[in-house]
C-alpha cells in the first residue's frame, strides 16, 4: 500500500471532460516517480495514490481546485514590449518558456501585442479545468532501496 514518504512509480493517462487526452505516460513509456507526500504533484493526483496497492489501477476525477487551480484574471499581465527581446516575433496565441529573475522556469501564453505592450497569461494551461486520471501504481518503496 502506498504511504507518505515512499518513492512511488506510476503510469497515468490524463484527460479533460470532453475526453481529450493531454498526457499519457504509457504511450511515452515513461512512468513518473516521486516521493508521496512531498508536494511535488498536484494535490488531487497525490491524494489518489494513497492506499493504492502495487499493480492497482483506478480512475479519479480531480476538480480544478485540486489540480492546477482555478483560472485567475489576475494572472494576466502586460509588459512593455521594449523590455522583451524580439517582442514582435512572439507567437500570439502560443506558449513560450523562459526563466524568471529568480531562476525559476515559467511557461506563459502570449495573448496579444498592442500599443507597445505584450500581454501574457501566467495561468497554467490546465488552470480552471477538471481533470480525469487513470492511474496505475507500478511501484511503492522506501526512500532507500533496501526498504
Amino acid at each position: 500500500m502506498a504511504k507518505t514518504g515512499q518513492r512511488v512509480v506510476v503510469h497515468y493517462i490524463g484527460s479533460l471532460d470532453d475526453g481529450t487526452v493531454f498526457d499519457n505516460s504509457i504511450k511515452r513509456n515513461q512512468p513518473i516517480q516521486f516521493v508521496l507526500g512531498a508536494g511535488d504533484m498536484i494535490e488531487g493526483f497525490e491524494k489518489a495514490i494513497y492506499d493504492m496497492e502495487v499493480g492497482e489501477t483506478k480512475t479519479v476525477k480531480i476538480p480544478a481546485a485540486e489540480g492546477y487551480g482555478e483560472y485567475s484574471e489576475d494572472a494576466i499581465q502586460a509588459i512593455p514590449a521594449d523590455r522583451i527581446a524580439n517582442a514582435d516575433q512572439l507567437p500570439v496565441g502560443g506558449r513560450i518558456s523562459f526563466t524568471d529573475p529568480n531562476g525559476n522556469p515559467c511557461a506563459v501564453k502570449v495573448l496579444k501585442i498592442e500599443d507597445g505592450m505584450v500581454w501574457f497569461d501566467f495561468n497554467h494551461e490546465l488552470a480552471g479545468k477538471d481533470l480525469t486520471f487513470e492511474i496505475t501504481l507500478v511501484e511503492a518503496r522506501g526512500l532507500h532501496d533496501d526498504e
